[in-house]
C-alpha cells in the first residue's frame, strides 16, 4: 500500500508552494490560538492588558514549539509537521484557577503539571501497554464527534438580521467546492483545494450577504507589539494550588493522549510507503508539547498542544515536507506582530470555516479507524473500542445519567467525551492485560550462547499451553531467528555482548506473544520485513535469511523503538504457517 504523498518529510517543494502551504496551515490554526486564551481570560474575569499579552505569548510559543516539532532538536520534537497551538481542553481547569487566585496561581499549576508530561515521555516504553494504537485510534475517532456541536454552531453563526439562506448557502458552496476538489482534483487543483474553497466561500458570503467583517480588518493596526504583562508566580503553594493540581495533571495526560494520536496519525500519513510507528518521534513530540506547556505557564497563557488538522491537511494536499512546517512557524510569529493579518483571518465567515472543518474532521475520523484496523481488530479489541467510543459519545452529549456527574471542575472534566472514552479504553486494555495469564520472564544477554537458554524457556512455556510438537517447533524457530536478527544489528558503539535481553512470553487466547526488550537498535526490523515483501526473491545474505525465517515462523512482527529501549514483539498463532504481515 502506498499513500498519495507528493512531498515526504525529507523532501522540499518549490519555495512559492512552501510559503503558500505554510500560510494555509497557519491561517487554519491561528483562530483557535487566539480565541482560546481570549475565552480563558474573559471567563476568568481578567483585564484587557492581560488579554493582549496572553494572545501574543500564545502565538509566539506556538511558533517556537511548532518549529521544534518540525526540526527535532535532540529529544525534543517529532520531526514532522505538527502544528502547536492553544488547547481548549485546559479551559475547564484554567478558568477556576484564575477565579480563585488569578494569573499568579495559574502559572505554577501549568508549570508543575508540564513536568508530568516530561516524565511520561521519558517512561513511555514502560507505559506502551497503556498508550497503544488502539487507544490512539479510539481518541482520534472521538475528537470529531465531541467537537461536532461546536462545528455545527459555527455553520449557523451569522449576524442578526442576515438572510435565512445566508449560512446554509455559504457553507454549502464551500463544502461542495472542497469535497469536489478533494475527491476529483489532481495536481495543483488538489493542492490548492482548501484555499480555493475558503476563498470562494468568503467571496459568496461577502458579496451576497455581507458576512465578511471588513470593519474588523480596517480598524486593526498593521504592526503591533503588546505591553509586557508579567502575570506573577505564586510560590507559596497553598491550599488552592494543591486542590487544583490533580485536575491539571489529569488534563495534561489527556492532552498527551491527543498528542500521541496526532503523532501516530502524521507518521501514518507522511510517507508514500507505510513505515513502522517510531515511538522515539512520539517521545520527542511529548517533550515539545511539555516544553510548550512549561513556557505557557511561565508566560501566564493557555497551555498548547498538537493540532489534529496537521495529518488531515497533509492527506488533502499530499504534502508533509518539514520545510512547510518551518514556514508555518514563521507565519505564527509574523501573525503575532501583525494584528491586521490576524483580523483578516478572523473575519472569514464562521459558516465557511465550519464547512472546511467538517471535511478535516471526516478525514481525521477515518485516520483513527485506519489505525485501529491496521493494528488488528479481534473481537475483544472491537468490544473495547466500540464500548469506549459510545460511552464517550453518550457522556459528552449528556445521554448517560447526567444527574450523576458531579458539579465543579471534575464534573466538567468527566463530561468530556474524549476524556472519558480515552480513559475507558486505557482501563479496559489494562484490565485485559492484568486478567490474562501471568507472563513468564527470562533475563539473559544478546549473545549466541543465549540460544539454548531461550530455547528451553520457550519449550517449557509451550508445554504449559499444551501445544503440540509442530507448533512448539514453530515457536522455537521464531525465538531463534529473533535472536539472530538482534545479533546482526547491534546499536552503534556497543559490543554485541554488552546488551541485556529481557524476554517476556505471554498467552493471548490461542496465540503466544514474545517480547524481546533490548538496548536501542539503529534500524527498524519491522520496516526491514516490509521491504522484504516488496523485493524479488534473490539469494539472501545472512541477515536477510534470518529475517525471512522470522517472517515465516511468526504470525506478525512489530518493532517499537524508544530512546532507551527497543521492543521486538513476535506473535505466533497455532494456524497454518504463512508470511508475517507486520502492521
Amino acid at each position: 500500500m502506498t499513500h498519495d504523498i507528493r512531498y515526504q518529510p525529507d523532501e522540499s517543494p518549490p519555495l512559492p508552494l512552501t510559503l503558500a502551504l505554510g500560510l494555509q496551515y497557519a491561517m487554519l490554526a491561528v483562530t483557535a490560538i487566539i480565541i482560546v486564551p481570549s475565552m480563558m481570560i474573559r471567563l476568568g474575569g481578567q483585564g484587557e492588558a492581560y488579554l493582549s499579552w496572553a494572545v501574543f505569548a500564545a502565538l509566539v510559543i506556538s511558533s517556537l514549539t511548532t518549529l521544534i516539532q518540525v526540526v527535532r532538536v535532540g529529544r525534543f520534537g517529532a520531526g514532522y509537521i505538527l502544528l502547536m497551538g492553544s488547547t481548549s481542553t485546559f479551559l475547564v481547569v484554567c478558568v477556576p484557577a484564575l477565579e480563585q487566585g488569578g494569573p499568579s496561581l495559574l502559572a505554577p499549576l501549568i508549570v508543575v503539571s508540564s513536568l508530568f508530561q516530561f516524565a511520561l515521555s521519558a517512561h513511555l516504553s514502560l507505559l506502551r501497554s497503556v498508550f497503544t494504537p488502539t487507544v490512539a485510534g479510539t481518541v482520534l475517532m472521538l475528537l470529531p464527534i465531541t467537537i461536532g456541536p461546536l462545528i455545527m454552531r459555527m455553520l449557523h453563526d451569522v449576524p442578526d438580521g442576515t438572510a435565512p439562506e445566508a449560512a446554509p448557502l455559504t457553507a454549502g458552496i464551500t463544502l461542495l467546492v472542497l469535497v469536489a476538489l478533494v475527491v476529483r482534483g489532481v495536481g495543483l487543483w488538489r493542492l490548492w483545494a482548501p484555499v480555493i474553497a475558503l476563498s470562494i466561500g468568503s467571496v459568496v458570503g461577502s458579496v451576497w450577504f455581507g458576512l465578511y467583517d471588513t470593519a474588523r480588518v480596517a480598524d486593526a493596526a498593521w504592526l503591533g507589539w503588546p505591553t509586557l504583562f508579567y502575570p506573577g508566580f505564586d510560590l507559596r503553594f497553598g491550599a488552592d494550588f494543591w486542590a487544583l493540581l490533580p485536575a491539571f495533571v489529569m488534563v495534561t495526560f489527556v492532552g498527551a493522549l491527543d498528542t500521541i494520536g496526532d503523532t501516530i496519525a502524521m507518521q501514518r500519513t507522511a510517507w508514500r510507503h507505510p513505515r513502522a510507528i517510531d515511538f522515539r518521534a512520539i517521545q520527542g513530540s511529548l517533550n515539545a508539547d511539555g516544553l510548550g506547556n512549561l513556557l505557557s505557564g511561565l508566560a501566564g497563557t493557555v497551555p498548547n498542544s498538537t493540532y489534529s488538522l496537521s495529518s488531515s491537511v497533509a492527506q488533502i494536499t499530499g504534502i508533509a515536507s518539514r520545510v512547510v512546517g518551518i514556514s508555518v512557524a514563521g507565519f505564527f510569529f509574523l501573525f503575532a506582530l501583525l494584528p491586521k493579518l490576524i483580523a483578516a483571518v478572523l473575519a472569514i465567515p464562521s459558516p465557511v470555516v465550519g464547512a472546511y472543518l467538517i471535511v478535516l474532521m471526516a478525514v481525521l475520523f477515518v485516520t483513527g479507524l485506519r489505525i485501529l484496523t491496521q493494528d488488528g481488530l479481534d473481537y475483544r479489541t472491537g468490544v473495547i473500542v466500540g464500548f469506549s467510543f459510545w460511552v464517550g459519545v453518550a457522556v459528552h452529549f449528556g445521554w448517560l445519567f447526567p444527574d450523576l456527574v458531579p458539579a465543579g471542575t471534575w464534573g466538567v472534566l468527566f463530561s468530556n467525551g474524549v476524556t472519558v472514552g480515552g480513559l475507558l479504553v486505557m482501563l479496559l486494555t489494562a484490565f485485559v492485560r492484568l486478567t490474562s495469564a501471568r507472563p513468564q520472564r527470562l533475563t539473559t544477554t544478546v549473545h549466541p550462547d543465549a540460544q539454548p537458554q531461550i530455547d528451553a524457556f520457550l519449550v517449557q512455556f509451550a508445554a504449559r499451553r499444551g501445544w503440540e510438537t509442530p507448533l512448539t517447533d514453530r515457536l522455537r524457530g521464531a525465538g531463534e531467528e529473533a535472536l539472530q536478527v538482534l545479533l546482526q544489528a547491534p546499536p552503534r558503539g556497543t559490543r554485541r555482548t554488552d546488551r541485556q535481553l529481557l524476554l517476556i512470553a505471554r498467552a493471548d487466547e490461542a496465540a503466544i506473544i514474545l517480547e524481546f526488550l533490548v538496548a536501542a537498535e539503529t534500524t527498524n526490523i519491522e520496516d526491514q520485513l516490509t521491504l522484504l515483501g516488496d523485493q524479488a526473491a534473490e539469494t539472501p545474505d545472512e541477515e536477510e535469511f534470518s529475517l525471512r525465517l522470522l517472517r515465516h515462523h511468526a504470525t506478525s512482527v512489530r518493532h517499537q523503538q524508544f530512546h532507551d529501549t527497543d521492543v521486538l514483539l513476535v506473535r505466533v498463532e497455532p494456524q497454518a504457517e504463512g508470511a508475517a504481515e507486520p502492521a
